[in-house]
């Protein structure tokens, strides 16, 4: 069960919830009107209409002679005959088909209309006990008892609504809730919350000078300069954002300062979004981390993400990992002709091709087998006629390619010259590998794996150039990706759910963060910007401290941050060292920084030396001794000579196996 942190503020505000729903009377008068039949309650508004009617022609009389009026026989008579027939009218006119709970400001027309009848009732009484010789009904008092007539209906029906809609329930009083933006996604939220019972919209806040003092949806609008102190003077339990008042830089910076305050913050999804069922089922969402990364997504340029996949064959490697499965779905929503689906892993194999199996624009392939299987791998691209490949197959754990550096070499090194080299063999166009920020001057095993994968596809994009097959080979380089199978928000919320510690490797430790959808949409673009030979690097924005982003995962959590080994109910945050080969802080480039701009601004082109195809050959025999000798050190020793020792040569031989 979650704690939940009070503010110093919500005391008062919660013995005032108390006030407002614990007096009996209210209390009790809602609930026995909700529990009435909807029958019972059209008899008792109808009954309300035809009193509160009666009390209208009397003050009409009364304005209209300026003085008390008392009315005979005949006249409260005319009353009750023409109220009689007005309810009737009322019904025919469907005023009472609306439920008072629901009833908005259209409902002021349908009144208006009914007290138009109602009025020409009186006048057509007027002139009937005019021509008869009775009393006289003065012709101004229509007029005067169809706007107060109009006045108390409606003020009747809001006024019911106002008294349903309260929370009602002893002791759970409704939270106080602040809305960010004042605009449509806003008033909608607005007007939705005062349909419910447990919450009640006090105010809003939006930058927009035009809307800034005056009153949306009933409630008036203030300026973000005023947030810290319509947080305590209208006791605000919530904050709610909508996503197009504030962007994301602007959300972190709220989020932090709500959380300084323990006040909850959500977010109302995009319309978009909704209107497209990414949010249906719980339209305000939690605060996501990917919230706190202080970074707007940039909008996919559909030119570049369909110019390699659209009407192509296209081969996904690692189909069933993280980055690969949503490769897969991305894909498979710019309708290639046919998408084939290669993984080792079973399981994960079945798992992607079943969720793609509803998908009837598109047909995808599952093949079971390994990338390092060279004659599976070469049959596979040719039967099919591959066009485009995206090589997301990799053992990416830091720790575990460490511990397995065999394995770590075979799959990540030799696995990555088998595809590349098949698919330069079968005329594939594209080759797109998923490399990664820790091939940068690597100190683990997968690092330089990685780095030479890049060197690998490098070479390969030579050789197409030196042959004129205007094939293209690229490689994208990123860094971590929110909710991948190696990130650490999994695991932090794992441990966070089981009350902690959260285990943080080193308190100056950073990391690269991006949603896993942006990364990936990304890759696809650059595949598309590929002309040959190009290491693209992918804007991840500023790096982010892991320890703040654990302190921030586990305050959003509802919990404290317990600090030393005091027993207070928080969770607290463990510094357990830096594992096998992990560093500090990860980089992007390699060469003095230098990388060259592309059409799209979060793509960029890394300005790196490359290794000759002469000393490559090399150095894979070296390697490929090494391991079928499993001999560890000499792996070790011929991984990092060339991930950390570029030596640039503009020397093309062949890349061979």
């Amino acid at each position: 069960m979650r704690a939940r942190v009070v503010s110093p503020s919500s005391h008062w505000r919660a013995s005032k919830g108390a006030v407002d729903t614990d007096l009996a009377p209210a209390g009790w008068l809602v609930q026995h009107l909700r529990s009435r039949s909807r029958r019972t309650k059209l008899w008792m508004l109808a009954g309300i209409d035809l009193l509160l009617l009666v009390l209208a022609a009397w003050l009409a009389f009364s304005a209209r002679l300026g003085d008390f009026f008392e009315p005979s026989a005949r006249v409260l008579t005319m009353m009750g005959v023409a109220s009689g027939v007005s309810v009737a009218a009322f019904h025919r006119l469907g005023l009472y088909r609306p439920v008072i709970r629901f009833i908005g400001p259209a409902l002021a027309g349908r009144v208006a209309q009914g007290m138009v009848v109602s009025s020409l009732v009186w006048a057509l009484l007027g002139f009937m006990t005019q021509f008869a010789g009775y009393e006289n009904v003065p012709r101004s008092m229509p007029l005067i008892f169809g706007l107060l007539g109009w006045v108390l209906l409606c003020g009747s029906r809001f006024a019911a609504r106002w008294l349903l809609w309260r929370p009602s329930t002893p002791g759970t009083p409704a939270k106080r809730v602040l809305i960010y933006g004042a605009g449509g996604a806003g008033r909608q939220l607005a007007a939705s919350l005062r349909l419910g019972r447990e919450c009640i919209p006090a105010a809003f806040v939006d930058s927009d000078p035009a809307l800034v003092g005056r009153e949306v949806e009933g409630l008036r609008v203030h300026t973000p300069a005023q947030l810290p102190t319509l947080l305590e003077s209208l006791g605000i339990d919530e904050l709610i954002i909508t996503t197009e008042a504030a962007p994301a830089s602007r959300r972190r910076e709220i989020v932090e300062e709500m959380e300084r305050r323990s006040i909850r913050v959500r977010v109302l999804p995009a319309l978009a979004d909704i209107a497209s069922g990414r949010h249906v089922v719980n339209l305000v969402r939690e605060v996501d981390i990917d919230d706190l990364l202080g970074r707007d997504p940039v909008i996919p340029a559909p030119e570049l993400l369909a110019a390699c996949i659209t009407g192509k064959v296209v081969l996904v490697t690692g189909a069933g990992g993280s980055i690969g499965s949503e490769l897969c779905r991305q894909v498979a929503g710019l309708a290639p002709k046919r998408l084939l689906l290669l993984d080792s892993s079973e399981h994960a194999l079945y798992e992607i091709h079943r969720r793609l199996s509803g998908w009837e624009a598109c047909e995808s392939v599952p093949i079971l087998g390994s990338v390092q299987n060279r004659q599976m791998v070469v049959s596979l691209l040719r039967e099919h006629g591959v066009e485009t490949v995206y090589h997301a197959a990799a053992h990416k754990h830091v720790p575990l390619v460490e511990s397995n550096p065999i394995e770590g070499a075979a799959n990540n090194v030799l696995g990555t010259l088998t595809v590349a080299e098949a698919a330069f063999e079968s005329g594939a166009r594209t080759f797109v590998l998923i490399s990664s920020d820790k091939a940068v001057r690597p100190t683990s095993v997968m690092g330089a794996t990685k780095r030479w994968a890049e060197l690998i596809v490098q070479n390969l994009a030579a050789r197409a150039r030196e042959a004129g097959s205007g094939q293209r080979f690229c490689a994208v380089r990123f860094g971590n990706v929110l909710g991948s199978s190696g990130s650490v928000v999994p695991l932090f919320k794992e441990q966070i759910a089981r009350g902690g510690p959260v285990t943080v490797t080193h308190p100056d430790v950073t990391r690269y963060f991006m949603s896993i959808h942006e990364a990936v949409a990304l890759v696809i673009q650059a595949g598309s910007l590929s002309r040959g030979g190009e290491i693209f690097l992918i804007d991840m924005g500023s790096p982010v401290k892991i320890v703040d982003l654990a302190k921030r995962m586990i305050e959003l959590s509802g919990y404290s941050l317990r600090s030393g080994f005091r027993e207070d109910g928080g969770i607290l945050v463990d510094f357990v060292g830096l594992r096998p080969g992990e560093k500090l802080y990860e980089e992007l480039l390699i060469a003095n920084g230098e990388y060259v701009s592309t059409s799209h601004p979060r793509i960029h082109i890394a300005s790196e030396p490359t290794q000759s195809a002469s000393f490559m050959f090399e150095s894979l025999g070296v390697l490929r001794s090494a391991i079928q000798d499993y001999n560890i050190a000499r792996l070790r020793e011929i991984l990092f000579l060339i991930g950390n020792l570029p030596q640039p040569d503009s020397a093309s031989e062949p890349l061979t196996s």
